[in-house]
């Protein structure tokens, strides 16, 4: 089975609202790497994916736009972060799709299980052992960006303070979306370091 290709994903939010926070949006489409996502104007977060529909959360083909640059600096989708009531099932959906578990990290009281669609991560976080009701939500979305401080001078107040992310080497900022009217929680990353060829 040939792994699926996260292209697309619908969210929430105005081009204003986007275009606020940095973004380049064309019409209702703005490109992050290889992903396009569709704003549909709603008060929603992230509402659809273009993978097939699993574990409650829905598919929504989203036509490519084209590649532009935006000035936070924004140049992929590095992870879409889902929160799942039952990490198992929701496992065993993904897997369904055929996307296969990469790695899975304790983090206390939450426990993140770590799949790849593409270039992007899909980043499934639940309590260990639970067995919940109720279907998979997306929950946000981690941006790497060229230049992060370049983005906390664009987006000021706009943007929380830079500090060291739990991947070595790189930093993050997370996005105060509400202030911007964006129901979609969005924090901003810098590049993974380099590999020592070593």
């Amino acid at each position: 089975m040939t792994t699926p290709v996260l292209d697309g994903l619908t969210a929430g939010g105005t081009p204003d609202g986007w275009g606020a926070a940095g973004f380049t949006v064309v019409g209702d489409r703005i490109r992050m790497g290889g992903v396009t996502v569709r704003v549909t104007g709603e008060p929603a977060g992230v509402t659809a994916w273009s993978l097939d529909a699993a574990d409650g959360l829905p598919h929504a083909a989203v036509e490519p736009a084209d590649v532009t640059e935006h000035a936070n600096t924004t140049t992929s989708i590095d992870h879409v972060v889902i929160a799942s009531p039952d990490l198992d099932r929701t496992t065993e959906a993904f897997g369904a799709l055929g996307l296969d578990l990469r790695r899975t990290r304790d983090a206390g009281r939450m426990e993140q299980r770590f799949f790849r669609a593409g270039e992007v991560i899909l980043e499934v976080i639940g309590r260990p052992g639970a067995h919940g009701e109720g279907p998979s939500t997306f929950w946000g979305l981690a941006l790497t960006v060229a230049d992060l401080d370049a983005a906390a001078r664009l987006l000021g107040d706009h943007l929380g303070p830079v500090t060291d992310a739990v991947q070595r080497g790189r930093r993050i900022a997370t996005l105060r979306h509400e202030r911007l009217g964006l129901h979609v929680s969005v924090a901003f990353m810098t590049a993974p370091p380099p590999r020592d060829p070593a």
